[in-house]
């Protein structure tokens, strides 16, 4: 029979050759430095050879100690991963979804009882965090991007549809005689002017071939929520994004005016750590959404 090494020893040996001290490697794995400085005697023993040198009050791996980590730390790594997979959560129901302000207000929201229906045990909590970041650093388990997909390279990213950029107003204000011209030369336009959304007009109208209209005294607005409002409240007409509208339009409360345009460079994706798929909470929630943005 081949002769084993007791795991203990290859926790030791990694949490040495990585912290480069017996008193860290013990604080990592929460145990004396006796216990870590008698797991590597034994290890080197029963190996034949040493893996450390002393330099000053720490400790490196020698050629035979660094042979010997490329070998061990990867597979260490796959059984630490395996022990987790088999494991069942803390909060196995409970995901962390970010999304942007507007999203949540205008889309989640109105969504959140067809949710509910469609998963009844998972506990979805929303965060609105804006731009890149860590997820792991903010505990977001799930995040809802309208943005670039290059910022977020180094998570699992899936789009989930494109950007539709339309032009929007209460119903009242549209005659059957009207026209996007008409519309424009009749009424004032209403501006989202975060950084986010200032170009929303532009876009429209170069797709359009058409004069931008001026900003108005009192009709910019720094949140979309807010812009969307004064549509609704017949003060003017508003470009902006279709998933933000798109229960306002269903409800009559505004009405799509002229073509929509695909927003040239942001999308949505479905953003998170590859080993979340592993979850079956991330899996139903992507699942969901995947249909909502089909």
């Amino acid at each position: 029979m081949r002769s084993l090494i007791p795991l203990k020893s290859i926790y030791a040996f990694v949490a040495v050759a990585e912290t480069g001290s017996m008193t860290n490697a013990s604080e990592v794995l929460n145990v004396s430095h006796s216990a870590v400085s008698q797991a590597i005697k034994s290890l080197e023993n029963q190996l034949g050879q040493p893996l450390f040198k002393r330099i000053g009050r720490r400790v490196e791996l020698n050629s035979q100690g660094k042979r010997y980590y490329r070998k061990v730390a990867p597979a260490l790594e796959q059984i630490v991963d395996a022990s987790e997979a088999l494991q069942k959560p803390i909060h196995s129901n409970r995901v962390t979804l970010n999304m942007n302000n507007s999203l949540a207000v205008h889309w989640w929201i109105p969504r959140m009882l067809s949710f509910q229906q469609t998963a009844p045990n998972l506990d979805v909590r929303v965060s609105n965090l804006v731009g890149p970041f860590n997820l792991d650093n903010e505990g977001v388990d799930v995040a809802l991007i309208h943005d670039l997909k290059d910022e977020w390279q180094d998570y699992y990213c899936e789009k989930l549809g494109d950007d539709e950029i339309i032009m929007v107003c209460n119903p009242d204000l549209v005659s059957s005689k009207a026209t996007v011209e008409s519309l424009l030369n009749s009424y004032p336009a209403i501006y989202a002017s975060n950084l986010r959304r200032k170009n929303d007009w532009n876009y429209w109208c170069q797709a359009h071939q058409l004069p931008i209209p001026k900003q108005r005294n009192n009709l910019s607005f720094v949140v979309s929520v807010h812009a969307v409002q004064a549509a609704i409240s017949k003060l003017g007409i508003f470009v902006t994004h279709r998933q933000f509208v798109k229960d306002d339009i269903r409800l009559g409360l505004l009405v799509e005016v002229g073509e929509p345009v695909k927003h040239p460079s942001q999308s949505f994706y479905f953003v998170c750590q590859s080993g979340k798929l592993r979850l079956e909470s991330v899996l139903t929630l992507r699942s969901w959404l995947r249909k909502e943005f089909a």
